[in-house]
Parts: C-alpha cells; structure tokens; sequence
C-alpha cells in the first residue's frame, strides 16, 4: 500500500500532495457536484509554499503561456499555467460586452483597506476594471443585490483567500454566497495570500480543488500582472 509522505515532506501545496504516492490521486476529483477544470490530470499549484518571490512573476519560472503577449517579462511557474489555461479558454469564449467589468474581486470584509485595496489597486494601475464592494456599492442600497450584479456583469472572478476569509467561510457570510456564485460559473482564480493550501481545504474543499496563484512565490504586483495578460483581449 502506498504510504502518504506528509509526515517527511509536508503537504504544503498541492503539488507536494500531487507527488505523493497516496494522497495524489486525490486531486483532479470533483467536490460538492462542480467538476476540477478539465485540461489537465491533476491540478497542482504553488499554494503555501515557502518558496521566494520573484519580482517578474514567479519562482522556478521560465513557462509562457500562449497567451502572453511578445516581449513581455512576466514568467510563470509550469504550474499556474496548467491552472490558468483553462480560465483563459473560457474568457476566449465570452461573447464581448462593453459594460462588462474584468474582474470581480470577492474578499474578506476585513481585508477591505488592507490586502483586497492592494490588489484592486495593482489591478486598476495596469488597466483592469474592478468590482470591487468598496467603491460599488453605495450607501443605501442592496448589498447583496449589487453583489449580484457585480458577479452578472463580471468576465472572471478572483477570491482572495486570506486568514480573515477562511474565518467567515467558517460560517454563514456573504463572501459565501459570492463564493458559490463564483465557483458555479468555472471563471475563478484564487489568490491564496498569506495563509496556506492545507488550511484552504479544511475549510472549502470546493475552492481548494480550483488551482491558481499565491502570493508566497509571488508579489502583489505580479499576481496583478499575471491576472491582467489572463484577461486580455
């Protein structure tokens, strides 16, 4: 029988738990009736990993996806281009609708002013338009129904996965009800921000199946920078 390498190794990422001969065939399965993305066998990922940034987009880089235009000096880890491959081919299949926003940012409310501004802020700075709760909704209106909208009117969504949201994930919240919106529609990249997978999947089993970037190998900026060629025309 196989023999799970955690005790030795650790299961940090996903891609550790994807090597290891007992837990890797684990990944690729479907959870909760939503299928892992197609295109790949298992989906491994550079969540929690101790590794060092890279101010060009990423350690053990050198990957371009096809995507990435000429000339430009982001790299990518092998991984994140199996993770972002298939959300790029669901963005290419959108029809075009010039009211539509980016990207619709779903956060921890307490992260409004701290790590979710921060991004929304990278984001904005290279020409991504941001739904973002704490400059869309109004002062007396519908929280929830300007959610709704946001999510409608948005071509992919990013979950910024922190401490303070595993912590309302924990309970019933409305970055719960975003997340089940964003997790039914297959256009969801999580940025998983000083927190790690292992903690990810205790909480949301769901989310911990979709692979996408961490702030662990990576800067803000160039999660910015990587989400912005992914949404590119």
């Amino acid at each position: 029988m196989a023999r799970c390498t955690a005790p030795v190794r650790g299961h940090r990422s996903s891609a550790a738990a994807a090597d290891c001969p007992a837990c890797g065939s684990r990944y690729g399965r479907s959870y909760g009736g939503y299928s892992s993305y197609s295109g790949y066998s298992s989906p491994s990922s550079s969540w929690g990993s101790s590794g060092g940034r890279s101010n060009s987009g990423g350690s053990g880089g050198g990957t371009r996806p096809r995507w990435s235009r000429s000339g430009s000096s982001v790299v990518y880890t092998s991984a994140e281009v199996r993770a972002l491959t298939p959300v790029r081919e669901s963005v290419e299949k959108q029809a075009p609708r010039p009211d539509n926003r980016d990207v619709f940012l779903c956060h921890a409310w307490d992260d409004r002013q701290g790590a979710a501004k921060e991004l929304h802020d990278f984001l904005e700075a290279r020409g991504v338009s941001v739904w973002f709760s704490e400059k869309d909704v109004a002062l007396g209106t519908s929280l929830l129904r300007e959610i709704d909208r946001g999510l409608a009117k948005s071509r992919v969504g990013i979950v910024l996965v922190t401490p303070a949201l595993l912590n309302r994930l924990q309970g019933a919240s409305i970055s719960d009800k975003e997340l089940s919106a964003l997790l039914a529609r297959d256009l969801l990249v999580p940025i998983v921000h000083l927190t790690t997978y292992e903690a990810l999947r205790d909480v949301s089993p769901l989310l911990a199946s979709r692979t996408g970037l961490s702030t662990a190998e990576n800067t803000m900026a160039s999660v910015a920078a990587k989400l912005a060629e992914l949404i590119a025309p």
